[in-house]
């Protein structure tokens, strides 16, 4: 028994005495850290000049004590000190504040009798990020790096660093350490004061004896985030994962709803004591932040440097523009014009503030509108894959919520927050509205300030402010009664509001025109798709839809196209005639119009990486304005008319003529009256209506009195 307690206490001692050495090597692993980071502030220098050391005097010298570390130039200095806090966040992150406090008052000659400062250091670093979906158990507790956008954000709180708290019996008092992020602490239930010498009396402590002492306690803002997956990040059928990540100090009120983000954190875990022992909840701790605010950084990750030689190979082509529209949808058949509109959309124009901070959207707003089986979704599932930054919806099941921003209450806080929709997470992007024309013509209006000026007012819930929803929009709408009839006016069959169709630069009537050469060549073009046959569409696609999309991102990211004297008179010119011959239609031409062809033109020259707009984008950006918005404004009223069938063309020359001799020149008489007339002598009201529409469409008779009256012009 002897024996067997003497091994006992041997092994005890010997646990005890690892657990020391434990601890001390403990002490000196982050001792020499902090030693090295030390060396690092004051040694590391780019071209000359010693940047943190500076950074830490600049921002110190006005009461920022911040430190933004690369961990790119920390690896480069020392890859062991790197790798260990990649490793081991948590526990050397104090440590490099600590160092960057002493470094600080080394520079400074701070007394020893003065306060050390609190330094924050924030780490950013150009490794590429993970995606949310691959985040699991085994990175708690190391750095980690993804990418998202920030749906939610909470209003600043308070958060104690340190408590001190005092006894109400003996009035001792206490000090503990809170860490960062989600985590807490429950004071003790007794007193821990030490008791009297033996023979004393005991100090009488009740239970629960701590009161916590405000002005003794250290208190930093923290802010929660709620981070989502980038929409071109989320698979088909998945719905997009979100994270909660919260952010102090210096971090807090960085970013809005919207803002895609680069974040540098700690995986971290958190739970309750209502939830089971072990079941606890991941969150990310935020020690660094980069918001992709501006185009270039927002498109940066979408290509490499690699690929800038192939994108200047690309832009010297003379053909580029017509090579990028025939990659647009090429499993489409025809529809050439929509596909040069569509490339446009996807590069878009130049972003401009003017001097009273008066901002005019560069980007290009496409409509199209007519029959049934025209391909227009189609159109609109290739760009949400083609475009670095899309949003697909239909507008039968959107709200405007869901289009622009909601205000939800937060389960756990129960505080309201802002919620950004469909329109805030695409900025920068492309939105695709299917089905355009279902939408409730109430949260259809939503969408008029997002679609123009590209904010996004918000006032609910006691929350006012506005986020930004600098997006293209791409909409596919269907007439009122399913299909296109040319029988009737433009504005008779289009259930849009003059405010929101101002609001397309191109407005696209998709018509299914009965043409028995191009019904073989539509018929062959899908019998050969339906076969595997794809040599004719490999054919027309140029570009592989991958470097499309990279050399959209580039070129929206470094490219930005200016007006030239000449350009800037030959669109005068096109402006000034456009509204002398602009018909009575549906979509008046407005400044709205010419800004719009001054977008379409940047964006040719856009497709050819050039840094001035020539003479001719612009015409190639007005032929493509007239063959859509112009023709759409137009439709029903210009010169021309209906196509006839044979069998009844003779018939329909007879009405027209009976119509002249019937209504002199001058004369004013109903619609619906002269109808009349004319079934009494023919029987056949689809001639009858044919003929008039033609007479009308030729300018032979004007309508008058919301389309009831006629007047015989000639």
């Amino acid at each position: 028994m002897a024996q067997s307690a003497f091994d006992g206490a041997e092994v005890y001692f010997t646990d005890q005495n690892l657990a020391n050495e434990d601890l001390s090597a403990r002490r000196y692993k982050l001792e020499n850290a902090r030693s090295k980071f030390k060396l690092f502030l004051r040694d590391w220098t780019k071209g000359n000049t010693y940047i943190y050391r500076e950074q830490i005097l600049k921002n110190a010298a006005k009461s920022y004590y911040y430190l933004e570390l690369d961990l790119d130039d920390l690896g480069a200095f020392d890859e062991d000190l790197s790798q260990q806090i990649i490793l081991s966040p948590g526990e050397l992150l104090p440590e490099l504040e600590k160092g960057t406090a002493e470094v600080y008052s080394m520079l400074t000659g701070l007394e020893e009798d003065q306060p050390m400062p609190c330094f924050q250091v924030a780490l950013v670093s150009a490794q590429n990020p993970r995606l949310i979906r691959e985040l699991s158990s085994d990175l708690v507790g190391q750095l980690i790096a993804i990418q998202g956008i920030v749906v939610a954000a909470s209003k600043p709180s308070t958060k104690a660093t340190s408590i001190s708290a005092q006894c109400k019996g003996c009035n001792s008092v206490i000090t503990k350490e809170i860490e960062a992020g989600f985590s807490g602490m429950e004071l003790p239930r007794q007193c821990s004061a030490p008791r009297a010498a033996e023979g004393m009396p005991q100090n009488k402590c009740p239970l629960d004896p701590y009161v916590i002492i405000p002005d003794k306690c250290s208190f930093v803002n923290q802010q929660t985030l709620k981070i989502q997956e980038r929409p071109e990040d989320v698979p088909t059928g998945e719905m997009p994962r979100t994270i909660t990540a919260t952010l102090d100090k210096n971090l807090v009120d960085k970013v809005t709803p919207g803002s895609r983000v680069k974040v540098l954190a700690v995986m971290s875990i958190f739970g309750s004591r209502k939830e089971q022992v072990g079941i606890k909840n991941s969150y990310l701790r935020v020690i660094g932040l980069i918001t992709d605010d501006s185009e270039r950084s927002r498109y940066s990750y979408f290509y490499s440097q690699e690929d800038e030689e192939m994108f200047y190979a690309m832009s010297r082509d003379p053909e580029i523009y017509d090579k990028i529209a025939r990659s647009i949808a090429p499993a489409v058949f025809g529809n050439d014009d929509i596909k040069k509109a569509i490339a446009c959309l996807l590069f878009g124009g130049s972003r401009k503030v003017l001097p009273e901070g008066t901002r005019l959207r560069g980007d290009i707003n496409v409509l199209l509108i007519g029959d049934p089986s025209t391909a227009k979704s189609q159109f609109l599932k290739f760009v949400g894959r083609v475009s670095p930054i899309a949003v697909y919806t239909s507008g039968k099941g959107s709200s405007a919520a869901g289009l622009t921003a909601s205000v939800v209450r937060d389960t756990a806080t129960r505080e309201f927050q802002l919620e950004g929709g469909a329109m805030v997470l695409a900025d920068g992007g492309v939105v695709c509205i299917d089905e355009f024309d279902k939408m409730r013509p109430d949260d259809r209006v939503a969408i008029h300030e997002a679609m123009e000026q590209q904010t996004i007012s918000v006032a609910k819930a006691g929350i006012t402010t506005i986020l930004n929803s600098r997006t293209s929009v791409l909409a596919a709408a269907n007439p009122i009664h399913g299909s296109y009839d040319d029988l009737k006016q433009a504005q008779e069959q289009i259930d849009l509001q003059t405010t929101i169709l101002s609001r397309f630069d191109c407005i696209f009537l998709v018509r299914d025109m009965r043409d028995e050469q191009h019904d073989k060549e539509l018929a062959s073009h899908v019998v050969n798709l339906h076969m595997g046959n794809t040599v004719s569409m490999e054919e027309q696609s140029e570009i592989e839809i991958n470097d499309l999309k990279k050399y959209v991102a580039y070129a929206r990211a470094k490219c930005a196209p200016k007006l030239t004297s000449e350009s800037a008179r030959l669109l005068q010119n096109f402006y000034v005639n456009d509204r002398n011959k602009q018909a009575n239609g549906a979509f008046p031409i407005t400044v709205r119009q010419l800004e719009a062809i001054v977008r379409i033109s940047e964006s040719l020259a856009k497709m050819g990486l050039s840094s001035v707009v020539l003479p001719w984008h612009i015409e190639e950006a007005h032929r493509l304005f007239e063959v859509s918005t112009m023709n759409a404004a137009s439709a029903g009223l210009s010169s021309g008319g209906v196509s006839v069938p044979r069998e009844i063309a003779d018939l329909v020359m007879k009405i027209e003529e009976a119509t002249r001799r019937r209504v002199a020149i001058g004369t004013k008489v109903t619609k619906a009256r002269l109808e009349q007339e004319l079934l009494t002598m023919f029987s056949d009201s689809r001639a009858v209506e044919m003929a008039l529409v033609n007479m009308i469409k030729r300018e032979e008779f004007q309508q008058r009195d919301g389309w009831r009256m006629l007047i015989r012009v000639r």
